[in-house]
């Protein structure tokens, strides 16, 4: 028996790029779905030369492992292997009985973040949450606080100008994603929109073209919008991040580097900047993977991650986290408050005030 490879875009945007990729049938055994699942990575996965992965060495070793006895659960278990090569948190081969995933681009690295500790020691576990975003004025401290767990949580535009304007005397405003493992691109564009006066260039993507390992489209400019008619923050603000900062939270990361207010604080992103892309192997396991680049507004690969500002590299330190005190934390409020004018009523600081438009 045999099924059409089908192919899907994982977003619209690709369609405007039309592409020239074949359709190919392939056998519904296990030969056969192994050359499915190796053909699409190999015509359509985007990240081969920048890993330095060599694909067609990986596909003979691994399909020397096969068997025409093999069972189902071997074989996905052989195919997630083969896949682990591209150590790519953004690869998962799908079935009814499992989901492949790479987790050894965060697992092997140290957490660097404990919500528990935050909420009993800095929050008194009194704090305001709406959708994905939990929020609070620190007092003593004079600085805002917000922590996003996942922008696959949709941010409501009433919400944020009511935090933003119970923070406009602060000092400065913390955005904490450390282990936000991404989610909708939108959300993205929504929050890095409250910190943009003017349609600002948030990076460029490419396509994939063809076949070869190196058919890529030019890159493509994409653009920001600022949030008229909400209100905007222009104080000093830290983005708070961890390797398990990834994909969506990633991309926030790369647009919210190259603005003037803002200082990234902690360690490396996990990266994760491909598009996704999805497809469907003969015998109906569903195969993700990233197929589109995106770049900074620089113009830089930030696949592998994203490294804090100049000076801001900072871990949790295990001895003070028992004590109760997060040092990545504390070092993104003294940098705040640092950079805070001594005359509280000097509102000549060019970081400016929040301001409703």
């Amino acid at each position: 028996m045999k099924k059409t490879l089908t192919l899907t875009l994982a977003i619209l945007v690709l369609a405007i790029f039309p592409s020239c990729h074949h359709i190919e049938d392939f056998e519904d055994d296990n030969y056969g779905c192994f050359d499915a699942l190796w053909t699409i990575l190999d015509e359509h996965y985007c990240f081969f030369e920048e890993k330095g992965v060599d694909w067609d060495e990986v596909g003979r070793r691994y399909r020397a492992q096969i068997t025409p006895e093999m069972k189902q659960t071997e074989l996905f278990d052989l195919c997630g292997e083969m896949l682990d090569e591209l150590k790519d948190g953004h690869v998962n081969l799908s079935s009814f009985f499992n989901t492949s995933y790479y987790r050894a681009w965060w697992s092997d690295y140290p957490a660097d973040f404990d919500w528990r500790l935050v909420q009993e020691n800095y929050l008194d576990f009194k704090y305001s949450t709406a959708g994905g975003i939990s929020y609070k004025l620190l007092e003593e401290r004079n600085v805002g606080y917000m922590y996003y767990s996942s922008f696959a949580y949709g941010i409501g535009e009433s919400m944020m100008d009511l935090m933003m304007l119970s923070f406009k005397d602060c000092d400065g405003l913390i955005i904490d994603i450390r282990d936000n493992g991404g989610g909708d691109m939108t959300n993205v564009e929504k929050l890095v929109a409250r910190f943009i006066t003017e349609e600002t260039l948030a990076g460029y993507m490419i396509h994939k073209t063809g076949p070869g390992h190196q058919d890529f489209s030019e890159p493509y400019p994409y653009y920001f919008k600022t949030a008229e008619g909400h209100v905007r923050w222009l104080k000093p603000v830290v983005v708070l991040v961890n390797r398990s900062t990834f994909s969506a939270a990633n991309n926030f990361v790369s647009v919210m580097q190259y603005l003037p207010q803002v200082a990234i604080v902690g360690t490396r992103t996990g990266g994760g900047s491909g598009v996704p892309f999805s497809s469907e192997l003969p015998n109906g396991w569903g195969i993700r993977f990233s197929a589109c680049p995106v770049l900074d507004s620089q113009g830089k690969s930030t696949e592998s991650g994203i490294e804090p500002s100049e000076g801001c590299a900072v871990s949790m330190d295990e001895e003070a986290a028992r004590a109760g005190i997060d040092t990545m934390l504390e070092f993104a409020i003294k940098l705040i408050n640092d950079a805070a004018p001594d005359d509280p009523d000097d509102d000549s600081d060019n970081s400016a005030t929040a301001s409703n438009i």
